[in-house]
């Protein structure tokens, strides 16, 4: 199980990818987002980036997606206090494959809580051709194995 302690600054994780269809943009847009944009090929707001594309929410859940599969699944998470930045760079698109890649910026024992650290991520998102199209920084929370005085804290 992996804990606060297995995170060390400058350690780069990467993801393996997420293949992205038509069906999948439209229907997260149907149920989360409906602009005609992420809805219809054809939708006369697709002009200024040509056509169907990923809502940036949709975007953000798929990056959720592969984040807790390659991290938070088997790990001692306490959730997050926040994203600090999210940016979109570039649409996704029916049949873009995305990867993520998510370094690890900074580490802290909190001071308040001494069972857990804050954990500082800074993640990319890239499409099969090696375009950047999110990145986003935000803090976890993780469980420590030890605390002061050699307590055993996550199990």
């Amino acid at each position: 199980m992996r804990a606060f302690e297995d995170f060390r600054v400058g350690d780069i994780i990467e993801f393996a990818p997420l293949a992205v269809t038509a069906a999948d943009i439209k229907s997260f847009a149907a149920r989360f987002d409906p602009q005609p944009m992420h809805l219809d090929e054809a939708a006369q707001q697709n002009t200024i980036v040509g056509g169907l594309f990923a809502s940036g929410l949709h975007i953000v859940c798929m990056h959720m997606r592969l984040f807790a599969d390659g991290v938070l699944r088997d790990s001692t998470s306490m959730g997050s206090p926040g994203v600090e930045e999210i940016r979109y760079l570039a649409p996704v698109r029916a049949g873009d494959s995305l990867t993520l890649r998510v370094e690890i910026v900074g580490a802290r024992p909190s001071k308040s809580r001494p069972e857990m650290g804050l954990v500082n991520f800074r993640s990319r998102m890239v499409n099969g051709d090696g375009k950047a199209v999110m990145e986003m920084r935000a803090t976890l929370m993780f469980g420590r194995r030890k605390v002061a005085g050699g307590i055993e804290a996550a199990r």
